[in-house]
């Protein structure tokens, strides 16, 4: 029986079976060496109309924007623009002075100077002590306040000034946080480049690569191809919203470097095939393979790698914007070493397998998206049925 066969008799079911849990729709390419292995629409678009999900569906990929943002930064650290351990204030002048927030042993908090410059490679890697919103800590609350400010956020360069405001939540390189570090990274994009973020994407990557469907606005004649996405309640309850939507519209200038893409299934994987190919696809090339392991090569140490512990990670490491695979025992895992990628809120997944010249994506619109359940067990079908 050979791997295409395989593949649908053993992913099939279990997509099946992951929208008997929640998404209402999902769809999912393989491709190995350069052959589609196997490719899936299932379910809906939009449930309320009954709309089925298609190869041109469009999707809200998130945080797997991050991977294309970083590659695009790693392109211009390929031109001699930057090195990756250069200070980040040398090219950002708002980010000079930093200051962090503190809790000494007796309780009390203050702020003093950072220990060091954030450095570049500190934002590919999530180490540079910016967090997003939240509620945790005195960074996460101050960086909520102003992601809830349309003025600090109607562009990169605003966004990133805004932030460089708040005090750090650590020294630079010292933990690992996941947050706002890649969308700082978009505005050295557009300093280096002297194009926005979208323009340098669009030239760059998109256009070479006939990724005609990523983007992000979304236009009148793509708005019908656009899936609904839908918030779960713990009971399985499946409701509708556009509570994250504004920033898709025309008239909206963010250009999120961590979350602010939409993509259809084909045009990320013709992404990821590039990646899997070690940066070149159909005559294109956009990264050299030695980039690539770069990218691909954890760069936490032990003490950082103590932060990154959440439960879908287990066995991986974290790269230049990517998990990367580097102990299978630890996490169950019956890939290879080296495989990488990222997800995205919504539940979408991507996969690279340098070795296996393999690349998954994996596409649903669904928050909570049961990521911990339903990643590991396409990587583990996905790879039991590799011949």
């Amino acid at each position: 029986m050979n791997t295409s066969k395989r593949l649908e008799e053993r992913l099939t079911p279990l997509l099946k079976s992951i929208m008997e849990k929640g998404p209402v729709g999902c769809a999912c390419t393989v491709v190995q060496r350069g052959e589609v292995i196997y490719n899936e629409t299932l379910g809906y678009a939009d449930l309320e109309n009954k709309k089925a999900i298609t190869p041109d569906s469009i999707y809200r990929i998130y945080s797997m924007t991050k991977v294309i943002t970083c590659v695009a930064a790693l392109m211009l650290y390929e031109k001699g623009l930057y090195l990756l351990n250069d200070p980040l204030e040398e090219y950002l002048t708002e980010f000079k002075n930093e200051q962090v927030h503190r809790d000494n042993e007796y309780g009390t908090k203050s702020i003093s100077p950072a220990a060091g410059p954030i450095l570049i490679k500190d934002l590919f890697t999530m180490t540079s002590g910016l967090t997003y919103g939240g509620d945790g800590t005195e960074t996460e609350r101050k960086t909520r306040i102003i992601m809830e400010n349309e003025n600090a956020t109607e562009d990169m360069r605003s966004l990133s000034k805004a932030l460089a405001s708040v005090p750090l939540d650590f020294d630079p390189g010292t933990r690992w946080k996941y947050g706002s570090s890649h969308d700082v990274l978009a505005a050295l994009i557009e300093v280096l480049s002297g194009q926005t973020l979208g323009e340098f994407l669009q030239k760059e990557i998109f256009d070479p690569l006939g990724m005609t469907d990523t983007l992000f606005r979304i236009s009148e004649d793509k708005r019908d191809r656009l899936c609904a996405i839908y918030d779960r309640a713990e009971d399985g309850t499946l409701t509708p919203t556009t509570r994250m939507d504004s920033r898709y519209q025309a008239g909206c200038r963010n250009e999120s470097g961590g979350a602010g893409l939409l993509s259809t299934i084909g045009d990320y994987s013709r992404f990821a095939q590039l990646l899997a190919k070690g940066g070149e696809l159909e005559g294109v090339r956009i990264l050299s393979p030695k980039t690539i392991q770069l990218m691909a090569t954890n760069h936490l140490s032990p003490q950082q790698l103590k932060d990154y512990n959440w439960q879908q990670l287990r066995g991986y490491g974290y790269g230049l914007g990517v998990r990367v695979m580097n102990d299978p025992a630890a996490g169950g895992i019956n890939g290879s070493i080296g495989e990488f990628g990222w997800a995205g809120l919504a539940g979408s997944y991507l996969l690279i397998d340098p070795k296996e010249e393999l690349s998954v994506v994996y596409m649903q619109q669904m928050i909570p998206s049961l990521e911990p359940y339903i990643h590991p067990r396409l990587r583990a079908a996905i790879y039991g049925a590799l011949g």
